[in-house]
């Protein structure tokens, strides 16, 4: 009873965790368009940014791992906590000299320390409990990551960008007093909100030493990585993280484009029910506003959607075996998209954005079925699948590419391959 009072407790926290990175990851992504005018970035330097995020998963995954077997969850995940703090205090100066060198040394730091916390909570919440309810558990944490991902936008727009940001133009045609002074109100407004969550993240890691958690790491391993990469299962879940991500990040990345090639945008002006919903999403006039505006509104049913089926697959995955709901929910995107590609106007733009709900479990399905019978490796294990989170950084490219060859239809071949790489791994789950 004791057990499971404290195995609760941890739950909770490492929940809040989620939530954290969640929200911390999009209010970044959401400030970039001020940052490019602190900093008089180019497109190529503000492109950088996604390669310091995925380039931290990419280098840091398996050494947070090592580190992780060593020091043990816990330490892993202060350490976590207190190098996401380091990177949100990076901004002050990297705001103050407006050096685009520091503050990508920012954004890696931060990044750093979210994949560490990646790597040291997922497979923690996965062994909080009996194996076979670890991907229950794992999608309710990661529904938490989902709304603070859904939510901070909003937030972002509302603190700190509800202030216009100047047109390179606009910024040439002050003089030398108001030019500075408009600089140093930019860097304000980018200084103040990234002390305020270094300060948080300070708080919630000096709380997190007196949170009581269960050591669940007995030993570590010799050759932990060697031994970890000989299973089978782990190696084919790895794969699967790989096109997971990069089909996620390849439909959330184009979907405004998708849209506006298949002008969309005239027909949501033509409907008084679409024109109302992309308005009282954006709280603006659709006369006001521009095309990408107007689709990029619905984009929002596509992240919430990852949410709620986070929250529904915590229930689904309890009643019925996980790879079974996720070889379902991959058949579910596959079937999707093809009535996409093979539709035109609103049937062809809801389908894709459906496609949402149905990537919301695979991530941490994916995640808990690869750590399964995997013991004191989990660590490694969990470093090795961070790793493959860099399929977000290969597959988009690659997708753009065809897409600018073929066109967008022909592209999402692409994104059935990655599903049904993902139906595959799942039916062999459930043999196994």
């Amino acid at each position: 009873m004791k057990n499971n009072k404290t195995y609760k407790s941890a739950f909770i926290f490492l929940t809040s965790l989620f939530f954290l990175w969640g929200f911390i990851t999009v209010l970044v992504d959401s400030l970039i368009p001020r940052l490019r005018e602190v900093f008089t970035l180019n497109y190529f330097q503000a492109g950088l940014v996604q390669f310091a995020f995925f380039g931290a998963y990419f280098l840091l995954s398996i050494p947070s791992g090592f580190i992780l077997s060593k020091i043990g969850y816990k330490k892993g995940i202060l350490l976590g906590l207190l190098t996401l703090a380091t990177g949100c205090l990076l901004f002050y100066p990297a705001a103050s000299y407006r050096e685009f060198s520091i503050f990508m040394l920012a954004y890696f730091v931060l990044a750093s320390g979210i994949t560490i916390l990646q790597v040291a909570a997922n497979p923690y919440v996965a062994v909080l409990g009996p194996e076979e309810s670890a991907s229950s558990r794992l999608n309710l944490s990661q529904a938490f990551n989902s709304l603070g991902t859904t939510i901070a936008p909003a937030i972002g727009a509302m603190f700190i960008l509800s202030d216009k940001v100047k047109s390179p133009q606009e910024i040439a045609a002050l003089n030398t007093l108001d030019k500075e002074n408009y600089y140093i109100s930019e860097a304000a407004a980018v200084q103040s909100p990234f002390i305020g969550i270094a300060m948080f993240v300070a708080l919630l890691a000096f709380a997190f030493i007196f949170v009581k958690l269960p050591k669940l790491i007995k030993n570590s391993p010799k050759g932990g990585y060697i031994k970890a990469l000989q299973n089978k299962s782990l190696v084919m879940g790895a794969i699967g993280i790989f096109v997971y991500v990069g089909a996620e990040v390849a439909i959330g990345s184009y979907l405004i484009n998708y849209f506006l090639d298949m002008n969309l945008a005239t027909l949501i002006k033509e409907s008084e029910f679409m024109r109302s919903i992309s308005e009282n999403i954006l709280g603006s006039n659709s006369e006001d506003l521009d095309n990408n505006a107007i689709v990029g509104a619905f984009l929002t049913f596509y992240w919430s959607g990852a949410m709620l089926g986070r929250f529904i697959g915590a229930h689904l995955t309890k009643i019925i075996k996980p790879a079974k709901v996720l070889s379902f929910f991959a058949i579910g995107a596959i079937l999707l998209i093809l009535v996409s590609i093979s539709s035109s106007g609103f049937i062809a733009m809801w389908s894709i954005l459906a496609v949402g709900l149905f990537n919301s479990i695979m991530f941490p399905t994916i995640f808990s079925l690869s750590l399964e019978g995997l013991e004191d490796l989990k660590p490694q294990a969990s470093g090795i699948l961070c790793t493959m989170i860099v399929g977000g950084a290969i597959i988009p490219p690659i997708f753009g590419l065809l897409s600018d060859q073929t066109g967008f239809k022909t592209a999402f071949i692409l994104v059935i391959i990655c599903y049904l790489y993902i139906v595959f791994y799942g039916r062999k789950k459930v043999t196994s």
